[in-house]
């Protein structure tokens, strides 16, 4: 995409560069860390640890965190705290922070999901929101005596997982009406419906993937598409592809667009390129490629090869979500000049994930985001300039 073309992206659909870069991290509610590496990685998946973190997170320029969804042990990482019932415990023990629980379709009824987030709304006060995972993980669904549905059939799953979810916090006398191939409600009135948060028709619905059934759902149906890491031009295409998707949609807001990226902010750029070196040389071997072998299921599986992991080397899948692509990794001034890159080309938030999570987001809060917050005001002067001209 030509960078004229960046300029002229439909801001009626997607705003874009009116709003400041919003911020999200990845809860490490499960074990392992962020990279399968036997580099030193100081988190924790506990509770304590995660409170601590939130609490930093929300007071250097987070506004959202997302909590990873896993049910069963799976490349290195061995044990998981449940997404949901985590994230409205974060949400509990911060003020501002808006807490996404990753749910999958298939072990949870859209129906019932409603209800559990229109409480957990209500107890945080309007800062829960959810990310629909239509699923990779055959095993998960086999285990638990699911079935595996084939990946164009579990992304039209969520489509309508998602539709329902809308319609039950919007319906009104009457309840919710809804009839499709893989749910049905009727005449269910969701009580309370929940919090009127101005701005906000509904607790917001994240949804992500790279796949062509990915984008589709993304501009149809979800009000956030999260991107797995990407580099410029990987990015744009799929920003360019969503939004001509939300273009034939009756949508009730823009779609918005989630990018996935791992930092290493460090004073020196040797310094962050030697700690990415690192990572992969010290990479858990046998733990990529098991991760490898099981997101065959996902981006090579579906007919046109563009899926999650599809194009993702070795190297790559070291980062679980491909997070090396968006090459955040150098000065502060080096990956503030990226992200207002991705901001020009249709990022609305940027979710980070982090070596050593304490550290590295106070760092972020006091070196990188000031600076993007500079170069924010300096693009927004440039667009002021063009549209008055």
């Amino acid at each position: 995409m030509s960078d004229s073309t960046i300029d002229n992206l439909d801001t009626t659909l997607n705003a874009q560069v009116t709003e400041p870069l919003k911020f999200a991290y990845w809860v490490p509610n499960v074990s392992g860390g962020l990279v399968t590496s036997t580099i030193e990685q100081r988190t924790d998946w506990g509770y304590d640890y995660n409170v601590k973190l939130a609490q930093t997170a929300e007071n250097n320029g987070f506004e959202y965190a997302l909590s990873q969804i896993r049910y069963m042990a799976s490349y290195g990482a061995d044990h998981q705290h449940e997404a949901t019932s985590f994230s409205l415990a974060l949400a509990l023990a911060t003020e501002r922070l808006k807490v996404i629980a990753a749910v999958h379709p298939g072990l949870w009824q859209p129906a019932v999901l409603s209800k559990w987030l229109a409480t957990a709304d209500h107890l945080t006060k309007g800062r829960i929101a959810v990310n629909v995972v239509s699923g990779w993980l055959k095993d998960e669904f086999t285990s638990m005596g699911e079935p595996w549905l084939e990946h164009d059939e579990r992304y039209r799953r969520s489509d309508e997982f998602i539709r329902v979810l809308r319609e039950a916090w919007t319906a009104g006398e009457g309840g919710a009406e809804f009839s499709g191939d893989f749910y049905r409600v009727h005449g269910f009135d969701l009580k309370p419906k929940p919090v009127d948060v101005p701005g906000r028709p509904h607790p917001e619905i994240f949804q992500g993937g790279n796949s062509t059934a990915a984008r589709r759902n993304g501009g149809r149906v979800s009000d956030w598409y999260f991107s797995n890491g990407k580099d410029y031009a990987g990015f744009t295409e799929q920003v360019e592809e969503v939004l001509g998707h939300a273009k034939t949609a009756q949508r009730l807001q823009p779609v918005r667009f989630g990018l996935n990226g791992f930092m290493i902010a460090r004073d020196d750029e040797k310094e962050a390129r030697d700690t990415l070196r690192e990572i992969i040389e010290k990479a858990n071997k046998p733990a990529v490629e098991g991760f490898r072998d099981a997101v065959q299921q996902a981006g090579n599986s579906t007919g046109d090869k563009r899926g999650m992991w599809a194009d993702s080397s070795f190297s790559d899948l070291v980062q679980y979500n491909d997070g090396f692509k968006t090459q955040f990794i150098g000065t502060p001034e080096q990956i503030a000049d990226r992200a207002i890159e991705y901001k020009r080309r249709g990022a609305n938030l940027l979710l980070l994930g982090f070596l050593h999570f304490q550290e590295e987001v106070e760092y972020f809060g006091k070196n990188v985001l000031p600076i993007i917050r500079e170069k924010e005001a300096e693009l927004a002067g440039r667009e002021l300039q063009l549209t008055t001209v």
